[in-house]
């Protein structure tokens, strides 16, 4: 599935319909450039999931875990890992095969020990059709 967004609230708006829609143990990737819309989009996400708290990148923590919402949502950021070790130092599959929505920025980092089902959401910028202009793309794997 493609879906155009063309402003920041867009964004907001398809992250938000998707955390509506998450279920128990699901994995969602998330890739794109610097300054796509990335943390955008995950704001968006943890609203639908009825997540009220700030919501900001973990790049330096790994992981961020937010517990008030209908699910608990466990946030990656995996963009300064040096080594997908790294990952199962901070309990990786306890938070991906649990009961909460994980969401993993820069996924293609650790792409060889995602699980076997995930969502891709890949958002590109195409500044020819605008500064705000976001193409995202939705595969199911």
């Amino acid at each position: 599935m493609e879906v155009e967004s063309r402003s920041e609230r867009d964004t907001v708006e398809l992250g938000r319909s998707l955390g509506r829609q998450a279920k128990p143990g699901q994995v969602f990737t998330l890739t794109g450039d610097l300054g796509t819309g990335k943390t955008v989009f995950t704001k968006g996400m943890a609203e639908g999931l009825g997540i009220t708290e700030t919501v900001s990148s973990p790049t330096f923590t790994i992981v961020q875990v937010y517990e008030e919402g209908r699910l608990p949502f466990y946030h990656f950021d995996v963009y300064r890992i040096g080594d997908v070790e790294e990952m199962d130092e901070i309990g990786f599959e306890e938070y991906i095969y649990g009961e909460g929505v994980s969401l993993i920025e820069w996924a293609d980092l650790i792409r060889e020990i995602l699980p076997a089902h995930y969502t891709e959401i890949r958002i590109e910028k195409d500044l020819e059709k605008g500064f705000d202009y976001r193409r995202i793309q939705i595969c199911e794997y």
